[in-house]
């Protein structure tokens, strides 16, 4: 190998350590692997930024916007509360989640369609009386399956398609991907509704982390300030202070008729008055024996105080890449910023309580936050927050919604019947949607998944470098060595197994630049079509099954459904097993050699 080819190698493998560790966020791995790829001298500084520019990344960006706009104007809500699930039994109620959301992540970004999707099956399942953890894992499969559905539907297709082009002049068309798509995922849904869900461990399926975490009666509690006390005529905030080192929290004031909840700390004390506290029973003899307040009223009474009109409680999750993530409550400061408490917060389906303000969050966290009802609304948006309660229909007319519906399957219809490239007919869509105030514009750059963005931007230079260096015609090299005798099937088999297992542990865009070089270089050496191994690496590159790091759907779905790391494989080995059963043929049916 020469110094290049070592280079690039050694810069993938470090990337791929990264990618794994978790430490660092994909889009800034990918940005550090180009810059390290520049000073290298593998990819000249003119072109290290060619990436954003990319039909692939645009088309990602366009079609994240887009999708805002669809749910802005009501159009995805509608659709999804039209289609709500059917909740018999459980293989019925996982079969209608799971086609509704495969259904909507063929057209629009998945991890978007599980958002949407997410507080329909937390709330289904509360009222069928069963555990969210029977229907969140095969819902988030079935979006991620959903998206081999078209060229759209997931950013690996665009990539695939977009190399393809640079390869032969010609991409992939919008519905290229459907027959075998629709093959593997109706075949993925109907396993995950039959199967997979019973074979998640016995405590999953018959408890819940959010159930847990709303468990609040024996932490709540009621405490007075008795006349003569020490803190009348001294603030809550000063309270505050010495029920932070107890690990109490102050949670409210309530003087009637009034109660002070987002102003409390700012209120001077009387004796009368009654705070609502939050404490685990050990905290709570401690802050008592110091403060010398009177512990009055029922648990049942501090929670009804706490659920009063004028107050809620919402249960959200914390996205992949969100932007709290890595911050303590302490750092984010809820109470003075934004007016709300968190009471509680679940992780892997453990509920914690104790030394909230001290703990980072991360990714699948599920957070119970209490507040006034409008105050919280603004909080959750402004946190970045995955809201788990079930909305009613959002805003927006019929038609509004129609409009934006027009919009979009024009667009659609425009690319599939050749009349315009995808890239130009999403651009004239939303153009159109912003011009008739469909998508605000302020919210227009909010609606793109900015690390997404730099990834795929950063990793296209960096897979060019792979295959400008030699190296990925070296690998094909290697490979075509040893599978000259092999038939075709293994070797489409081969990519297929390799892009899963890379899929389960880097992002499936990173996956999918890595690998289509790959694939085209080993169909030219063997002098066959390359399509379906990049088929191959399409499906392959969606099937991060095995962990919940993964792909952002996994994550998503890692607190609110109480799951362990080890949980993932249980359903998603044999369903990977089942693709690759499937999908091999299928892809050799459609596209053969």
């Amino acid at each position: 190998m020469s110094l290049d080819q070592i280079l690039i190698v050694a810069i993938l493998a470090g990337a791929l350590v990264l990618f794994v560790h978790g430490r660092l966020r994909h889009d800034v791995v990918a940005f550090l692997a180009l810059v390290g790829a520049v000073l290298a001298g593998l990819v000249e500084p003119a072109r290290a930024f060619e990436g954003f520019a990319h039909p692939a990344t645009i088309t990602v960006a366009l079609v994240l916007v887009a999708g805002r706009a669809l749910t802005a104007s009501g159009a995805i809500d509608r659709l999804a509360h039209a289609l709500r699930p059917a909740t018999g039994g459980v293989p019925t109620h996982v079969a209608s989640l799971s086609g509704i959301g495969a259904g909507l992540s063929a057209f629009m970004n998945n991890v978007g369609a599980l958002a949407l999707l997410m507080p329909v099956a937390v709330d289904s399942s509360h009222r069928a009386g069963r555990s969210p953890s029977l229907v969140l894992m095969p819902l988030s499969f079935a979006t991620i399956l959903g998206g081999m559905l078209t060229l759209i539907g997931t950013p690996p297709n665009i990539i695939v398609s977009g190399i393809r082009q640079q390869a032969t002049g010609t991409g992939f068309a919008l519905f290229d991907f459907t027959p075998v798509g629709l093959i593997v995922a109706s075949a993925g849904v109907g396993f995950v509704a039959l199967v997979g869900w019973r074979l998640l461990p016995r405590e999953r399926r018959e408890a819940t982390a959010t159930q847990e975490l709303r468990a609040l009666d024996e932490f709540l509690a009621e405490l007075r300030v008795p006349k003569g006390s020490a803190w009348a005529e001294r603030t809550v905030m000063e309270l505050a202070t010495l029920a932070s080192g107890h690990e109490v929290t102050i949670l409210g004031l309530i003087r009637k008729p009034r109660r002070f909840w987002a102003s409390a700390n700012t209120q001077d004390l009387r004796a009368g008055d009654v705070l609502v506290i939050e404490a685990a029973p050990k905290a709570l003899d401690g802050f008592l024996r110091e403060s010398k307040l009177e512990l009055t009223g029922a648990a049942a009474e501090a929670n009804a105080e706490l659920r009063s009109p004028d107050t809620a409680i919402v249960e959200a999750v914390v996205p992949a890449g969100g932007r709290v993530a890595g911050r303590t409550t302490r750092q984010l400061n809820l109470r003075r910023r934004h007016a709300v408490t968190l009471l509680g917060l679940s992780r892997q389906g453990r509920p914690r309580r104790e030394r909230l303000r001290e703990i980072a969050l991360r990714a699948g966290d599920v957070v119970l936050l209490h507040g006034e009802r409008e105050r919280l609304n603004e909080a959750v948006s402004a946190l970045g927050l995955l809201t788990l309660e079930d909305r009613a229909l959002r805003m927006g007319t019929p038609g509004r919604a129609g409009l934006a519906l027009g919009l979009f399957f024009a667009a659609i219809l425009a690319t599939a019947f050749g009349l315009a490239p995808l890239t130009l007919s999403l651009s004239v869509a939303v153009i159109a949607m912003v011009l008739t105030g469909l998508l605000p514009l302020r919210e227009l750059y909010d609606s793109i998944d900015w690390p997404v963005i730099v990834l795929l931007a950063a990793m296209i230079p960096v897979g060019g470098a792979l295959e400008s260096t030699g190296v990925a015609g070296l690998l094909a090299d290697r490979i075509a060595s040893v599978g000259a005798t092999l038939p075709v099937w293994l070797l489409v088999g081969a990519i297929l197994v390799v892009t899963m297992t890379l899929s389960d542990v880097m992002n499936n865009a990173a996956t999918a630049v890595v690998m289509a070089p790959i694939a085209l270089g080993l169909a030219d050496r063997l002098s066959i079509s390359a399509d379906p191994l990049l088929m191959a690496v399409a499906v392959g590159a969606s099937c991060a099954f095995l962990t919940p790091i993964g792909h952002q759907n996994n994550t998503l779905v890692l607190g609110p459904g109480g799951y362990r790391f080890g949980d993932y494989w249980r359903m998603g080995l044999p369903l990977e097993l089942l693709i690759l059963v499937l999908g091999v043929p299928a892809i050799l049916r459609f596209w053969p050699a």
